[in-house]
């Protein structure tokens, strides 16, 4: 009999490969993209001043600290001002964050070896290529939020000089750029986008894997509580954020399109340049800031992809 047993457990067909569904991962993704940036886009809209300001002939400059631009926004902007540009980044940061989370999903699924693992490297790999995928998208939506978070900042220069200026939309700064640039023009700065958004993913994602497969589990091979992943995501979120705030730096600066700003004719010199007159500590302006933007951001984002709030839509019905 218990011959019989192991010929009928040798003759049990293999379980069938797992399948990987693309489509309520982009949708979890989106869903935690919207969410994640609705709570932290003032703390965003405050890097994005702080890391546009330059120092003048005197070494003044127009905010002091985060706290400082915090204050000085929401006395002349008010509550709303803090969401200056958040418009156009809540409507872009659903296909991002899809294809960034989903992509990375999808080259993991790809890169295991049959063995189940999944080394560094490979983690690394698939990480880089999602950051690649999504600047397709990330370019335009970082422009267009950067000269919409900083017309804050320079109205609010203007009127402390008795000037006025005339603020724009979203729609109309769009219009105008590919009037005078073409839809290039809403890639400007797309090779120093496209280093940040892959140096940050290729140190991210490995990072948040192996510290989100270290939690609690209920069965071998299981989910981590929700707490678990937030901390997992604000953690790796933190790290990868200030690794590549230089590049976050140059981007931003690069993007800028306001009259009066210094104009840089690529990465290389954009990096002289700020080397040249402001020094080295330039490249972490808004450094803290953004860790506290993209912990957070990263923590619910992440928490939200991994509930999977489209597959339980799914098997409703």
């Amino acid at each position: 009999m218990l011959a019989a047993m192991v010929v009928k457990a040798a003759d049990k067909p293999p379980e069938p490969p797992k399948q990987f569904a693309l489509l309520p991962k982009i949708i979890n993704g989106g869903i935690a993209g919207i969410i994640g940036v609705s709570v932290v886009f003032p703390l965003d809209l405050v890097k994005t001043r702080l890391q546009n300001q330059t120092v003048g002939p005197n070494g003044e400059k127009q905010y002091k600290s985060m706290l400082d631009c915090f204050r000085k926004t929401y006395a002349a902007e008010g509550y709303f001002g803090m969401y200056r540009g958040s418009g156009v980044n809540i409507l872009l940061i659903t296909p991002e964050k899809a294809i960034k989370l989903a992509c990375n999903d999808m080259f993991r699924h790809y890169l295991t070896l049959k063995d189940g693992t999944l080394p560094i490297p490979r983690q690394m790999l698939a990480g880089g290529m999602a950051g690649a995928c999504q600047i397709v998208v990330t370019t335009p939506m970082e422009l267009l939020k950067i000269q919409m978070q900083d017309a804050g900042r320079l109205a609010a220069a203007a009127k402390a000089e008795g000037r006025t200026i005339e603020r724009v939309t979203a729609m109309q700064l769009t219009r105008r750029l590919l009037k005078e640039r073409g839809i290039l023009g809403l890639y400007r700065g797309v090779g120093a986008t496209g280093a940040r958004d892959v140096s940050f993913s290729v140190v991210y994602f490995p990072t948040f894997a192996i510290l989100n497969d270290m939690g609690p589990k209920d069965k071998p091979g299981g989910s981590p509580p929700f707490w678990w992943s937030f901390g997992s995501g604000c953690f790796a979120g933190s790290s990868a954020a200030l690794a590549v705030n230089p590049l976050d730096v140059v981007k931003t600066r690069m993007q800028s399109l306001a009259k009066g700003s210094p104009q840089y004719n690529g990465i290389i010199h954009c990096i002289t340049t700020i080397l040249t007159n402001e020094g080295p500590l330039a490249f972490f302006k808004g450094g803290a800031c953004r860790v506290m933007v993209i912990a957070p951001l990263f923590g619910i984002a992440q928490t939200i992809y991994y509930i999977g709030l489209a597959e339980k839509l799914f098997s409703l019905f």
